[in-house]
């Protein structure tokens, strides 16, 4: 056996097998590739007639290694190592277990052949990243799998497990018990049969021009606004309908040029930035509490969906409601949201069985006395608040943790209900909670460390994003919403409309406008929380009191057709936005989309810089993450802090100054922070 630091070389006679060594995920760096490049020539110097690639540890490979995306190429780089892999004169056999994505797959495409363990899973990401695979794998899947269904996997960035792989062809047989030898076994059969097993890159991709041309302008269509996944359909239309060296020269051109762009620049931004909240200081060493049995107060919308993703996670949830017919309501909401699962095909009628047997409901708060982590989801009213957790400090385990889902409430004003202020945090989901990454993490003043390792611990594995905020108004996330939502109502009170508003956010490439979401939410959830802060936003008080509560009531700002999702603009919102602007004395004046645009963007900027500023968010990037995760901001424009920063923070300055006086709006004058960072050239990652 030859050990080179990062692949190893084991020899089964004719068979060779390297083993891909760069923990924990065996990123295709530099160093592993000049040690695989070195490994293949040793190879088939030593007269090798059969490689097995496989990768120890944990998985294959994750694939490319992120620090390297826009930094010139060193050789070898991946193409050159996968190219020595098709001059290779014998069998190549790549054996897949854990992972085997971007990167990583298109080494394994590189291969003749591949096995794969029962529950791995393959896929090409790029597109996530902004860009699309570089290294051959817009060129070689098309070859084994034909051009559109290599589109679908290929503008998705979506991962396939193992026997979806094989039905489509990425995977020639699955290998029960141990890969490895199961992989030398193939190699050694498939030599001893004598079959020829053609390089992928001399296949024939299947696929009628036609119809690829329609599925990639109906891609097109989808991914409006996006660079990246119709880079992909250009890219594999060339596996199609042009030769391989012409289709790998193709995909190189598109790949420089979007690594090179604002696009694929924000979303690797984001890829790091939620990655980089994780490293809270003052958290080194400390273990968190092991938690398996959660409790959730609260059935409603909001208790239910939490309810859900602790179960469908694997944990053990009691689910608590005063009232039997409240907590039936919530238990049959859970059931027919996993159900629709069930019936789209996204969930398995044992897997929601699964779930539902790991739900108890009861409407006895006594039955959380063995609960390790308790999440309280009920009204958002501090009385109410604090009488649960009052009724928690009695009850709940002494190590127990806390948690409250409150939205906008001081945290330490319910901590201060229990005994136990340090065992106290804030949870703050995003409803719909079980489908919503970002989780809010909320410290006290007195929340102890171990709290909220235990809560970084929990968020992770029921599969969100965590992000640590301090405690204030609306935290970070709802505290610079509520700064967008400002400009928006008094650009309703100046004569723009919500249509007009939702239109250019949309364009900038919202999924939804700010009123479309109000719409969906309620108006009457916005109301509630600027009543219990003395907040008047008199247009959308005058649409609550006129009974237009959004979705829900067929009207809101939007009026909804039969199917109750289809909102059209009405005049009867037109109707009270006039004549709530002439109570007010305003006089009605033309929003260039330009204006729109900035005062809702800038505002929120504006808002951050303070928000950094007070430490209420401990990195701007954090800010980005929020917003990315929890408010739909498009992951491709990198977050608002990022969005400004790449528009020059000088730049912002001066138009929030030219806003402000153009508007009389004194919250649109650029915070102390923001002032100080674009006087000094500095961007916000020196505010962290």
């Amino acid at each position: 056996m030859v050990e080179d630091a990062l692949v190893h070389d084991v020899r089964h006679g004719e068979v060779v097998v390297l083993r891909l060594a760069n923990p924990p995920v065996n990123t295709l760096k530099h160093a592993l590739r000049a040690h695989l490049f070195a490994a293949i020539e040793r190879a088939e110097a030593e007269g090798a007639k059969a490689l097995v690639l496989i990768g120890a540890g944990r998985m294959f490979s994750a694939g490319a290694e992120m620090t390297e995306f826009g930094k010139p190429p060193v050789s070898p780089t991946l193409t050159e190592v996968i190219d020595q892999l098709d001059a290779f004169p014998g069998l190549t056999v790549a054996a897949i277990h854990g992972h085997a994505l971007g990167g990583g797959l298109e080494l394994a495409l590189g291969c003749r052949a591949r096995v794969a363990s029962p529950g791995a899973m393959v896929g090409l990401p790029e597109v996530k990243r902004g860009i699309l695979p570089g290294a051959g794998g817009t060129q070689r899947l098309p070859r084994l799998i034909g051009a559109e269904p290599a589109l679908a996997l290929i503008s998705t960035g979506d991962a396939v497990p193992a026997e979806r792989a094989l039905a489509l062809g990425i995977i020639d047989r699955l290998i029960e018990g141990d890969l490895e030898a199961g992989a030398v076994a193939f190699a050694r059969e498939t030599l001893a049969a004598g079959r020829d097993v053609p390089r992928v890159r001399d296949r024939r991709v299947a696929g009628e021009l036609a119809s690829y041309d329609r599925a990639a302008e109906a891609l097109a269509r989808r991914t409006r606004g996006m660079e990246a996944p119709p880079a992909t359909a250009e890219a594999v239309r060339a596996a199609l309908t042009v030769p391989f060296e012409e289709g790998m020269r193709t995909e190189r051109a598109l790949f420089e040029r979007l690594v090179a762009g604002d696009q694929s620049r924000a979303l690797r931004h984001v890829f790091f930035a939620e990655r980089e909240a994780q490293k809270v200081p003052g958290l080194e060493g400390v273990e968190p509490v092991p938690v398996e049995r959660v409790g959730v107060v609260g059935a409603g919308t909001m208790g239910s969906g939490i309810a859900m993703a602790f179960a469908a996670a694997g944990f053990s949830v009691v689910l608590v409601e005063r009232a039997a017919d409240a907590l039936a309501r919530g238990l049959g909401r859970i059931e027919q949201t996993w159900r629709r699962n069930v019936e789209g095909g996204k969930l398995s009628e044992g897997e929601m069985s699964d779930r539902l047997g790991r739900i108890r409901g009861t409407t006895d708060l006594a039955d959380l006395r063995d609960a390790d982590l308790v999440v309280e989801a009920v009204f958002e009213d501090m009385g109410v608040k604090q009488a649960v957790f009052r009724d928690l400090d009695r009850i709940a385990r002494p190590e127990a943790t806390l948690a409250t889902n409150t939205s906008y409430l001081d945290i330490d004003t319910i901590a201060a209900a229990t005994s136990r202020h340090g065992n106290v945090l804030g949870l703050h989901f995003f409803s719909p909670a079980q489908v919503m990454r970002l989780v809010e993490i909320v410290r006290g003043k007195a929340t102890a460390p171990v709290t909220l390792a235990t809560a970084l611990a929990v968020a992770k594995r029921i599969g969100k994003v965590p992000v640590v905020v301090g405690n204030g108004f609306g935290f970070v996330g709802n505290r610079i919403a509520f700064a967008r939502s400002r400009q928006g109502e008094l650009m309703l009170q100046e004569g723009a409309l919500p249509w007009e508003i939702d239109r250019v956010m949309t364009g900038f490439g919202l999924a939804m406008g700010p009123f479309a979401v109000a719409d969906l939410a309620g108006l009457d959830i916005g109301a509630s929380a600027r009543r219990t802060f003395g907040i008047s936003f008199p247009v959308a008080d005058a649409m609550v009191a006129a009974g237009r509560l959004g979705q829900k009531t067929g009207a809101g700002w939007y009026r909804y057709g039969a199917d109750g999702r289809t909102g059209e603009p009405d005049a009867e919102t037109e109707r009270i936005i006039r004549e709530t602007a002439a109570r007010l004395g305003r006089t009605p004046r033309a929003h260039t989309p330009e204006e729109i645009l900035d005062r809702m963007l800038l505002a929120m900027v504006n808002e951050g810089a303070r928000v950094l500023e007070e430490g209420i968010a401990a990195r701007a990037s954090d800010i980005d993450v929020v917003f990315v995760h929890g408010f739909g901001w498009p992951a491709w424009r990198g977050g608002p802090m990022w969005y400004a920063e790449n528009r020059g923070l000088a730049a912002v300055r001066d138009r929030l100054a030219e806003l402000a006086a153009i508007t009389g709006d004194e919250t649109l004058r650029p915070a102390p922070l923001l002032e100080r960072l674009a006087a000094s050239g500095e961007g916000f990652a020196r505010a962290a």
